[in-house]
């Protein structure tokens, strides 16, 4: 337990909330859409703003009502207005013709205004820049391709893709970005391109947590605190990562579920206190962590983080797992920070063997790993792969043994998660090595590649 008598103090906030909105009834019962009339606390502008979006968008406005926001005094309007010569800037029907100009995103940027800390630790996150690189990084030119060519199939039509920037490829039809637009960026995050009229087009927005707006700015905080509540009793919930960190390649949520901390999260969480202000939400609160407590929650003597991969040793998503450095994070600190979280529940016992099980899981996974570079190099030295990955059986497999089995191997293995470490992990990865070996043998021995090789998705059942 920490020294609590020290940091109440600067923990709570008390939010005074003395009748921000009163409703205006007629004589007669009126049963019917009701309007708000704010009269006091907030801006002419900002009162403006609430009445109007309760008659045109009142689940918004709902939604707002209740929260901090609110009883703070922070309304639409403080988030949503920019700067007239803002890249964002524009003017929706309600505020037409007036000096004040609003954009529809809200990014990162807004956000610092009130939480400077919090939004610097995010940026340093994955996150961030990381996040939005890994669909838009120009150098990551095999993923653009297999977004727009050939998921977008623009391959069917002998379409060419400019993969120059990660903007969206000119003079190409729609469907070609559907893979783009409605998957990879609602996580990953997008470029946000402009009309004319300041406004997002080729449905760039809304996107992901990685996100990179007009403004300059990275990060979608709202993917994580859920507009226009923001509840962080909802952001502590396992539910809000499992909104990406789920499927084939990274099934954190379900990983997470059978694991002995989501059992007992799905048995009991219901009764556990979500509303501890942050800073002060630690063990008593909940009876086994969230992703949330391990993460980033101020737990012990550590303080609430942003950064999620402030406390992980090992990078466990890329094709070999090192352990984490410069913009990644520290990995040797993160180990020391994550054994701290471990042990304000577990012995030093039980924290040194699940730390040594993730360390020896992803020595078996680098093993495998460079025994497919090895193959595939001797196969590129004697021109036996395809020019295109995703026609060439070998290299489909190999990605695979990365993308989906490695990662859930490893990822299981972090997470306390038997069946996926073992059935969905290492069992499939030794499965799909197998196979990449009995090609590779093949190719050497006949000196061409075959002519056909149909590869399955390797997914769990």
């Amino acid at each position: 337990m920490r020294y609590l008598a020290g940091r109440i103090g600067s923990a709570i906030v008390v939010f005074f909330v003395l009748g921000i909105f009163s409703m205006a009834y007629a004589k007669s019962p009126d049963l019917g859409r009701k309007n708000i009339k704010v009269d006091r606390t907030f801006s002419k502008e900002a009162q403006a703003c609430i009445e109007c979006h309760a008659k045109e968008v009142p689940g918004t406005v709902a939604a707002w009502k209740e929260s901090a926001m609110a009883s703070a005094g922070v309304s639409c309007y403080d988030c949503h207005v920019v700067e007239k010569n803002s890249p964002m800037a524009t003017q929706c029907s309600g505020v037409k013709g007036t000096p004040t100009y609003i954009s529809p995103m809200v990014s990162s940027k807004t956000c610092a205004r009130c939480h400077p800390a919090e939004v610097d630790q995010f940026l340093k996150s994955g996150h961030a820049a990381l996040s939005s690189a890994a669909i838009m990084d120009p150098k990551k030119g095999a993923l653009q391709k297999l977004m727009y060519l050939h998921e977008g199939a623009a391959f069917m039509d002998g379409g060419k893709i400019d993969l120059s920037t990660g903007l969206t490829p000119k003079g190409q039809p729609a469907y070609v970005r559907a893979s783009k637009t409605a998957g990879c960026q609602m996580c990953h995050g997008t470029q946000v391109e402009m009309g004319p009229d300041n406004k997002p087009i080729n449905e760039t927005w809304p996107g992901g947590v990685g996100t990179r707006y007009p403004d300059g700015a990275i990060g979608n905080c709202s993917v994580c605190h859920t507009r226009h509540k923001f509840s962080v009793a909802s952001a502590r919930k396992p539910e809000a990562c499992g909104a990406c960190h789920l499927g084939p390649d990274h099934p954190n949520i379900e990983i997470y579920h059978e694991s002995k901390h989501g059992q007992v999260y799905l048995t009991q969480g219901e009764n556990w206190n979500w509303e501890s202000a942050s800073g002060l939400w630690e063990p008593g609160d909940y009876l086994a962590p969230t992703c949330a407590t391990c993460h980033m929650s101020g737990i012990g003597d550590l303080d609430t983080t942003h950064n999620v991969q402030e406390r992980l040793k090992w990078d466990l998503m890329h094709k070999k797992s090192v352990v984490r450095s410069g913009n990644r994070g520290d990995g040797e600190k993160g180990d020391k920070l994550m054994r701290k979280v471990c042990q304000n529940c577990h012995g030093p016992t039980h924290t040194d063997v699940q730390r040594k099980t993730l360390d020896t899981m992803v020595e078996l996974y680098n093993k495998q790993w460079a025994g497919a570079v090895k193959m595939k190099k001797e196969l590129a030295a004697k021109g036996l792969l395809k020019k295109d990955p995703w026609k060439d059986g070998f290299q489909e497999l190999m990605y695979f043994l990365w993308h989906h089995t490695g990662r859930r191997a490893r990822q299981g293995a972090a997470m306390n998660a038997p069946d996926y470490a073992h059935w969905h992990g290492t069992f499939q990865m030794f499965q799909v090595y197998k196979d990449m070996e009995d090609l590779y043998e093949w190719r050497l021995k006949n000196n061409k590649i075959e002519d056909l090789s149909t590869v399955m998705s390797t997914a769990p059942d």
